[in-house]
């Protein structure tokens, strides 16, 4: 081998070797380091670990979508991003809307009217002068003013990936019609939304209207008799939605329900234009899956760029976003810790969201923690190494937490996480005393205390009912613990877990002695859960040890999470894990998680348990009515008693949330119910620029010692080669 080449190789390695120590785990392409160095530009990194399922605003429901879609969709009512206890300020419409309420001779009542009194709950909304869509294909016209997109064939989608690649796009006026024609569709069977078993109690009509839809669906007919692949929602009535001008619109419900409000901040009642119903039901962009679910259309600051859920889903600033500005005022100090620098500057700061898939928990951490991604959450792995116990008995980030300038953000959510049972099954389901004596032996195997300080390294509260802190109802003390599972310790002043002999005592009545069926064999139960991260098997052996010591012998059955919701919805389980974060600061939505009418089985509702109580039913449509009285407070405590006695859900925990933020983000504070936060952040990008290149510059030393080591060896072996090539001397 001669010199030269061999100091070829040598550079050719030097050059490998330092590329290697340059971050290689450098989530970004080169076209976004690029873009990230651009001053014009400001980017928000995060991350999602499952893609999420639907991105259909009447059909999402769940807070991994709603991370993206509350970015996107603009409800008539927000709530304010400082302010507590939480309070809802318009967004498109001009103020909080206020019910009238009357009676049956259409008498108009007092704002404090009893429930029983009140016939009809009017809500008139008036909504902002104009507001625009985001700039979107299904409403692209021609010359001769016809839209460019409405009959696509498949040729014409062939090249298709997204609605980026259509040439052509435009926008219009948001109307009164939009909201409605988005309610409707709420009804549509098709759908399958999920707040209709909830909504159709109360909209006027809204549950006729559903049926009419069905029937015509079955019959594949439109109300003039012609077949047809769509339906024309303005052929069927729906008395419960008035049209008023192009502005206004009213809703009209059939009884009080202070709660409703509420929804009005949701997504379920974002616009939703005709135009885009029709552009998305077209086959030929259905075989490409170019679906509402895949690409939104809204009104609110970004707009969806980029959807490759395998990959990453690119969020930009909408051009024709409205002007809104940052709030002037919030609660005692947020001055102080810098939260109103920005009041009254336009929304939002930031030109481009970029959320980037990352599935397994140390990746995702190491990222963070070299400024790849501007937040992050703590898992029990890496709780150790950014949080430390402070001398005053509390938490605090650790020294290398705090030399990097992170924040840390806790609060308690107003959030349940529950495992539970079908109570359609026919071994864990059931009602009566021996079916109750069984849910509750296992909710006293999983003790969630330990679990607790196991997993989440102590930040939860163990939960007594399905009501979350923070939420009218909720008590904490004597007057409140689970008394089927805990015991009131009166001399550390706290509930104690029952003794698992107590809980074995159950078992034998609930007719399985030492965890055996009638036949001897050991009870088996299956464990429907969506934990496919690798650290998440020690949580499902947690779960089958506990259960073990019952003598039940838990089948354990992970799926992801878009199979897993699949299963719930068809019945498929016996035992499962889930959670529920609060929609709205409400007791009611928490309790409709068992009520009848939301079964997930058999109304596509919240109620996964499939739970069903006469008597429950009777109480919570008593109590979701009311205002939150002490009356109010007595029923709530009685359905609290009868939830606890029948055991359909092991209550589990409240999480404590520890949020990580690096200090170029601002305006950063915790809001449960504000799902659309991001518009309020900030970036200082040249803080952030600057502690990349510190953290991950190249590590030369190494390097430059392990080039030397191979000339070395190189030259060794070199040597040697040449001599035996010489061949050994003769005599």
């Amino acid at each position: 081998m001669r010199k030269s080449r061999l100091h070829f190789i040598a550079v050719v390695f030097l050059i490998l070797i330092v590329a290697g120590c340059s971050a290689p785990n450098n989530p970004y392409r080169a076209s976004e380091e690029a873009g990230d160095a651009n001053k014009d530009t400001n980017v928000f990194y995060t991350s999602f670990a499952e893609p999420p399922k639907h991105l259909d605003p009447a059909k999402s429901y769940s807070s991994d979508e709603y991370d993206i879609l509350a970015q996107i969709y603009e409800p008539p009512l927000q709530y304010h991003y400082l302010k507590r206890p939480y309070t809802l300020i318009p967004l498109t419409a001009e103020e909080v809307p206020r019910p009238a309420y009357y009676d049956r001779s259409g008498k108009r009542l007092n704002a404090d009217a009893p429930p029983e009194l009140v016939h009809r709950a009017v809500y008139e909304i008036r909504i902002k002068k104009g507001l625009l869509y985001e700039d979107h294909p299904a409403f692209a016209k021609d010359a001769k003013g016809s839209l460019l997109y409405a009959n696509l064939s498949g040729k014409d989608a062939s090249s298709l990936r997204g609605i980026r690649d259509f040439p052509a796009r435009g926008t219009r006026e948001v109307r009164s019609d939009d909201y409605i024609f988005q309610i409707k569709r709420l009804a549509d069977p098709r759908i399958e939304s999920p707040i209709l078993p909830i909504l159709e109690k109360y909209i006027l009509g809204l549950g006729e209207y559903s049926k009419a839809l069905r029937a015509a669906i079955e019959n594949g007919k439109k109300g003039n008799g012609k077949k047809t692949a769509t339906l024309d929602y303005g052929d069927y009535p729906l008395q419960g939605v008035e049209r008023v001008d192009d502005y206004t619109f009213r809703i009209i419900l059939k009884t009080k329900y202070p709660q409703f409000i509420y929804w009005l901040a949701m997504p379920f009642f974002a616009p939703v234009p005709k135009e885009a119903h029709e552009f998305y039901a077209q086959a030929a962009l259905i075989d490409k899956n170019i679906t509402l679910n895949r690409f939104p259309i809204g009104t609110g600051p970004y707009a969806m760029a980029e959807f490759n859920p395998n990959m990453e889903m690119v969020l930009e600033k909408n051009p024709n976003f409205r002007v809104e500005t940052y709030p002037d005022s919030g609660e005692a100090g947020d001055m102080e810790a810098g939260l109103l620098k920005d009041a009254g500057k336009r929304l939002p700061f930031i030109d481009k969201l970029v959320f980037k898939l990352e599935k397994e928990a140390i990746p995702r951490w190491n990222k963070f923690l070299q400024g790849y991604y501007d937040n992050s959450g703590i898992t029990s792995d890496s709780f150790d190494q950014a949080v430390a116990m402070s001398d005053s008995g509390g938490v605090e980030l650790t020294g290398e937490m705090k030399d990097k300038g992170i924040r840390l953000l806790t609060s308690v959510r107003p959030s349940s996480y529950y495992a539970g049972f079908n109570m359609t099954d026919n071994v864990v389901g059931g009602y009566g005393a021996a079916p109750a004596a069984l849910r509750q032996a296992i909710s006293i195997a999983l003790d969630y205390e330990e679990y607790i300080e196991i997993f989440n390294n102590g930040r939860g509260l163990p939960a007594h009912s399905i009501i979350a802190p923070g939420i009218f109802g909720y008590v904490d003390g004597v007057q409140s613990f689970n008394p089927y599972v805990y015991e009131w310790d009166k001399a550390w002043k706290r509930p104690k877990r029952k003794s698992m002999e107590y809980a074995r005592k159950l078992m034998g009545q609930a007719g399985f002695p030492e965890g055996r069926t009638k036949d001897g064999s050991a009870l088996t139960i299956t464990f429907d859960n969506p934990w496919t991260g690798v650290d998440s098997a020690s949580v499902i052996a947690w779960h089958i040890k506990k259960l073990k010591a019952l003598g039940i012998q838990l089948e354990n059955r992970t799926t992801d999470y878009n199979r897993f919701q699949e299963k719930m919805l068809k019945g498929d389980f016996q035992f499962f894990s889930w959670g529920w974060n609060a929609d709205y600061p409400d007791p009611e939505n928490f309790f409709f998680l068992l009520s009848s009418a939301t079964s997930k089985v058999k109304y596509q509702g919240e109620n996964v348990a499939n739970y069903s109580s006469a008597e429950f039913d009777a109480m919570f449509r008593k109590m979701e009515n009311m205002d939150s009285t002490p009356e109010r407070l007595e029923v709530i405590r009685r359905m609290t008693d009868l939830t606890q006695r029948d055991a359909p859900l092991v209550w589990g925990y409240h999480p404590v949330v520890f949020a990580l933020f690096h200090g170029w983000i601002a305006n950063v504070k915790p809001n449960a119910m504000v799902n659309n936060a991001m518009k309020y952040y900030r970036i200082d990008k040249e803080a952030r620029v600057k502690a990349r290149s510190e953290w991950n510059a190249p590590e030369w030393l190494p390097a430059i010692a392990s080039v030397v080591l191979l000339i070395a060896l190189a030259s060794g072996f070199a040597l040697w080669a040449a001599r035996r090539k010489r061949g050994p001397r003769g005599g």
